[in-house]
């Protein structure tokens, strides 16, 4: 099916669309740039404006810009998918690696996977399933991954599902690598501190990232007064978009009786501006009622913070329990304030950081690449 790989086309989101899919886009094309003659291949167009109101772009910081990026994919238009296909034809590669999340795509990808044939094409999945399901999504899901001649997968969830619907694909598991590429100052906490009006003997929490019901903020807000009962100066930072349920969750900050612990910073925060919520964060929270795997663990091994997450999805699997973080029972605030609680009491943040990094290597965008190799050896040779 293939020869020798040298060329290969990465399709995704890139800068300057916004979210970590387009982070890891970015970060895994210059991975491959160090072994290979590669081309990103991104979208004119990804989501129509009556699926995604708000602006998915973020022209702020360049630090994730691959110069060249060929910008050519109307997701939303069925008369550009086999003309940007012949596009990726021309540039001649050996291997295509497209980033799948969400059914939405299904339709194009499905068009441009038939135009690319006789070029095996690897599905980098970070959801095989979508987190927020619906009817037909797993139709869809299946009638795109079985035209791949290969996916890469994150988590053992993933893993699980993909098994299920394909028996025979091809596939390796490799663990999300780290989000590495936001130090951008290279802040100290004492610098991340003052910037944010942080006192430095706080002890900070903090839940990043768009806000959804599948993230399990409301466990934190639970868990808030039992910990500000056993912690002195505790800080509880909720940074990201609340999006039309803010009120929902002010109501329950409100009500929680620790309402002076938290800090709220509500809207997307641009890529230029995370570097001080992490480097002045001690501990990061991802309360996840379910998950395949996060992006926000990965930025915060990248700052050297740990994290407590719950045992859903890959989660177990990136966090080490009681060695770089801690993990908790979904849906439990007692058992999340318990952990948080145990952390500061038993002065763990020294040990674990040195732990997250004695185990990078694990989340190496290098160990992504040779997985790739390995998938292309045994899938298109």
């Amino acid at each position: 099916m293939g020869g020798e790989l040298k060329r290969i086309a990465v399709i995704g989101p890139v800068y300057p669309y916004k979210g970590g899919i387009s982070h890891y886009t970015g970060l895994l094309v210059r991975a491959l740039k160090a072994s290979y003659e590669v081309e990103c291949i991104s979208y004119s167009l990804q989501y129509p404006k009556i699926l995604f109101k708000k602006e998915q772009r973020d022209y702020g910081n360049k630090t994730f810009e691959i110069k060249d990026t060929h910008f050519i994919i109307n997701t939303a238009n069925p008369f550009n998918w086999g003309k940007a296909a012949r596009e990726i034809k021309k540039l001649k590669p050996d291997l295509v690696i497209a980033q799948w999340w969400h059914p939405y795509f299904a339709p194009c990808y499905q068009a441009m996977f038939r135009a690319l044939k006789g070029i095996p094409v690897f599905l980098t999945c970070h959801n095989v399933l979508p987190h927020e399901r619906f009817p037909i999504d797993r139709l869809l899901s299946k009638g795109t991954l079985k035209k791949a001649a290969g996916c890469v997968v994150h988590s053992k969830e993933d893993e699980a599902d993909l098994k299920a619907m394909l028996p025979s694909m091809p596939y390796k598991r490799n663990m999300h690598p780290t989000y590495n590429a936001f130090k951008l100052k290279g802040m100290s906490r004492e610098e991340a501190r003052a910037a944010l009006g942080i006192g430095v003997n706080e002890k900070v929490l903090l839940f990043f990232g768009l806000v959804r019901k599948y993230k399990g903020l409301k466990y934190l807000i639970e868990a808030a007064p039992q910990c500000a009962a056993a912690l002195d100066e505790l800080k509880i930072c909720l940074v990201g978009d609340f999006g039309d349920a803010k009120q929902e969750y002010m109501s329950l900050i409100e009500g929680s009786g620790a309402r002076d612990c938290f800090v709220i910073r509500d809207g997307y925060v641009p890529d230029a501006e995370v570097e001080p919520y992490f480097a002045a964060a001690d501990l990061c929270i991802c309360p996840y009622i379910s998950a395949t795997q996060s992006g926000i663990v990965q930025i915060a091994f990248g700052f050297g913070v740990p994290v407590v997450a719950t045992d859903v999805g890959g989660l177990p699997e990136a966090v080490c329990d009681k060695k770089t973080g801690y993990i908790v029972p979904p849906g439990d605030s007692a058992a999340l304030s318990q952990a948080v609680i145990s952390f500061f009491k038993d002065d763990k943040a020294a040990e674990f950081k040195e732990n997250i990094k004695a185990d990078e290597k694990r989340f190496s965008w290098e160990n992504m690449v040779h997985t790739i190799e390995e998938l292309y050896k045994e899938a298109c040779t």
